[in-house]
């Protein structure tokens, strides 16, 4: 959740007081920065602007008129930096199932390129008047050519697990950029309808879409809107750099760049029982991306990440396998194995029982030239899991029943609006052939010629179900009947996604694909599909609806910044449909590179992995657990879910009855407690502890360089690392990553960890 605040103590008793009704009516604790840079060119003094989130901004008296606000110059540009966030979401969801919108980045750099070109090229070369209605557009274009990236680090990774498809994702291209058409344009048509009840009606707040609003108004509005851009423009463009030049470089030197492992290295000097927080995967990333997300997402956000990891991987963790009732095979990994001599061909990629060979090398373990490095993490394996499961197999029950059940209790608690909120959407497209012409009691602001009418987005939505029944049939073997029920529960969902979305800025979207896997699981058991062709059908009914509930949520925020800035939705609406094209080959591309560079993303064979994939292991436990004749569940992690899934809704629930607003931010978040259980490393909790850390305080002490320059250095950390990843995956795949060129200094046995 992106927070901002004013700028001394008098301005924020003010902010809070004007957002105290609301924030009261809507049971939920946002604050948003709403501010300006004003004053002259040295020493500018941001300062409140109104706080108002649900009226258009006034004109500004003598700006030109933007008559042209959909150009192919906003389209072409938004397009290419919507490109770059895909790969920064593919990268970010195979390492902590989390992606962030393209529309700050899309707003700032956007500009950063168009505003030069408009000034200094020829009209018929992009030249011509940049304002911030086309701006705008701009990044529309890039949040929807960003998106889909969720259904490439959940369903598709699960499926590939499961052996379910090809062996290799480049077999499967045609398809997967198939069923990707099949969810690119669901959530756009969705928000079409939904836009006059929670942007007019509703008057949610999209804390996103508000922000970038702000952001690309200070951008083009004011006397010191040039000083405003540059500074944000630098700071972000040099963020990027950074974080794409520290990962990239980094891999030819992890032990000094990347990963710290420190309690190896106390284990090392003398402190023997170091390496069990070793061995539980405590260790320190300087990951620019994740530093970055914890200065978005905040303290509380942060802080129930880092404590669900702790509970899951200090606590539970040590217990189950202290008790027995989970199997611990103590492995040595493939930076180690390279100190073994003879070397064992087939396991540098991979990890072995010790106790297996080992021993016939050594005698026994004393005798190994470095210390047993037992990971408990790592395991990914489906053998025997109900008697024999690994640490991560038992922890992810309790951590997918947590997101589940927090997430519902969210919207359980919010009933009355949700049901407002689909009975008016119904309403709408009844009077679109009701005979008596009922009048539309919600006043649209905007001119009737800028409307998306009814016919376009109602023939994208009819083009993208018959091409879904199509596919899904020709290609998936899936009768037609199900596929408009996946369809049919798409909708129902979107509602949920901008629910959360307009109030909380989260969109509870794996969670709402674990829940449709339930419902098609039944439906499949009903069916008597067999296994396979089972768990198949159920992981790509759910991703429909993942798909369209992403889209709908982010898609609607743009909705919210164009509803500020007076813009033209049916402009916003066109460059959207030009983003979700360019997302259709970008994400199925992008996760082929990364799988092809990095096979371990779908081959549970490989013990190591660079990528954690939590979401992925969510998606396949839940596709495995309905479609089989008996619960694959542990008794004993079972009945730890079902505990802390009451935790979950206790706390929803107190929140929304007994805790007044004020204290919600001191509520633990099950969501990302959750999260902590399902990732099987502590790296990017600590990161996103730190990022957050570091924000709180800047923003405490140094209140108006804060407000200047930390949305855009975290939205250039998240960026850059992404990319960054890209360029070591086709480093990976040419045979010149670190792997073969790096160093192994500050690694554990002094091999290369990278």
């Amino acid at each position: 959740m992106v927070t901002a605040a004013p700028q001394d103590q008098d301005q924020i008793a003010y902010v809070q007081e004007s957002l105290s009704s609301y924030t009261e009516k809507e049971k939920n604790a946002i604050t948003a920065d709403i501010t300006s840079v004003s004053g002259g060119s040295e020493g500018l003094e941001p300062h409140v602007q109104s706080i108002n989130t649900d009226d258009p901004f006034p004109e500004v008296p003598g700006s030109p008129v933007e008559d042209q606000q959909l150009t192919v110059r906003a389209v072409l540009v938004g397009c290419i930096l919507g490109g770059i966030i895909a790969a920064s979401n593919i990268y970010l969801g195979l390492k902590t199932g989390w992606t962030f919108g393209a529309s700050l980045f899309g707003s700032i750099i956007g500009f950063a390129i168009l505003k030069p070109l408009s000034r200094s090229a020829p009209t018929f070369l992009g030249g011509g008047y940049f304002g911030p209605k086309e701006n705008n557009v701009c990044q529309s274009a890039a949040t929807s050519a960003g998106s889909l990236g969720l259904l490439f680090t959940s369903g598709f990774p699960a499926a590939y697990q499961l052996g379910l498809l090809s062996v290799h994702p480049k077999d499967d291209i045609g398809r997967l950029i198939t069923f990707t058409i099949c969810c690119a344009f669901f959530g756009l048509s969705f928000t079409q309808p939904l836009r006059k009840f929670y942007i007019l009606k509703l008057k949610l707040v999209f804390p996103s879409g508000v922000a970038a609003a702000y952001t690309i108004q200070s951008l083009h509005v004011g006397k010191n809107a040039e000083v405003t851009a540059r500074k944000k423009t630098k700071a972000l463009i040099y963020a990027f750099i950074f974080a794409i030049l520290m990962r990239v470089v980094s891999e030819y030197a992890p032990g000094l760049l990347w990963d710290w492992h420190v309690f190896y290295a106390l284990n090392r000097i003398g402190w023997s029982s170091a390496i069990a927080a070793e061995s539980w995967g405590w260790i320190w990333e300087w990951t620019p991306a994740f530093i970055g997300v914890g200065m978005l997402t905040g303290i509380n956000a942060s802080y129930s990440f880092l404590g669900g990891s702790f509970l899951a991987w200090a606590v539970l963790g040590p217990i189950i396998v202290a008790k027995g009732i989970v199997r611990a095979i103590l492995f040595i990994c493939r930076y180690i194995l390279t100190t073994i001599e003879p070397p064992m061909a087939g396991f540098r990629d991979h990890c072995k029982p010790i106790y297996t060979w080992i021993h016939e090398l050594y005698g026994n373990v004393g005798r190994l030239p470095f210390p047993p490095y037992e990971n408990l993490t790592i395991s990914r394996s489906l053998q025997d899991p109900i008697h024999e499961p690994s640490p991560r197999y038992w922890l992810i029950w309790p951590g997918t029943l947590m997101l589940l059940c927090a997430s519902f209790t969210e919207v359980a608690c919010n009933w009355r609006s949700l049901y407002a909120a689909m009975r008016s959407a119904c309403g709408m497209l009844l009077q679109r052939f009701s005979k008596d012409g009922v009048v539309d009691d919600i006043v649209d602001p905007v001119p009737e010629h800028e409307r998306v009418p009814f016919w376009a987005w109602g023939s994208v939505l009819v083009l993208s179900t018959i091409v879904t029944c199509v596919v899904m049939g020709v290609q998936f073997g899936q009768n037609v009947g199900v596929t408009l029920l996946a369809i049919l529960f798409s909708f129902l969902f979107s509602f949920i996604g901008c629910e959360s979305s307009g109030r909380t800025n989260i969109n509870p979207v794996t969670s709402i694909g674990n829940a449709s896997q339930l419902i098609f699981g039944g439906l499949g058991r009903g069916q008597n599909y067999a296994i396979k062709r089972g768990e198949l059908l159920n992981l790509l009914s759910g991703m429909l609806t993942l798909g369209a509930a992403e889209q709908a949520g982010d898609m609607i925020g743009d909705l919210k910044t164009t509803h500020l800035l007076r813009a033209s939705p049916k402009a916003v609406f066109v460059a959207q449909l030009c983003g979700a094209v360019v997302s259709i080959f970008m994400a199925s591309g992008l996760y082929v590179v990364f799988s092809t560079a990095y096979p371990c993303i779908n081959d549970l064979s490989y013990t190591t992995c660079a990528f954690p994939t939590p979401d992925v292991q969510s998606w396949r436990a839940v596709a495995v657990a309905v479609s089989s004749s008996t619960l694959p569940i542990p008794p004993s992690s079972g009945y730890a879910a079902i505990v802390l899934g009451l935790a979950a809704v206790i706390s929803v629930v107190a929140k929304y009855t007994v805790i007044p607003p004020k204290y919600h931010d001191f509520i633990p978040n099950f969501n990302a407690i959750g999260i902590g259980f399902i990732m099987n490393v502590c790296t990017y909790p600590l990161a996103m502890f730190s990022g957050s850390t570091l924000a709180f305080f800047w923003r405490r002490m140094f209140f108006n360089n804060y407000q200047m320059y930390c949305f855009a250095v975290a939205a250039g950390f998240i960026a850059g690392e992404g990319l960054g990843g890209i360029v070591n995956a086709i480093f990976t795949i040419s045979g010149i990553s670190g792997a073969t060129y790096g160093t192994p200094v500050g690694c554990p046995g002094s091999v290369y960890c990278g």
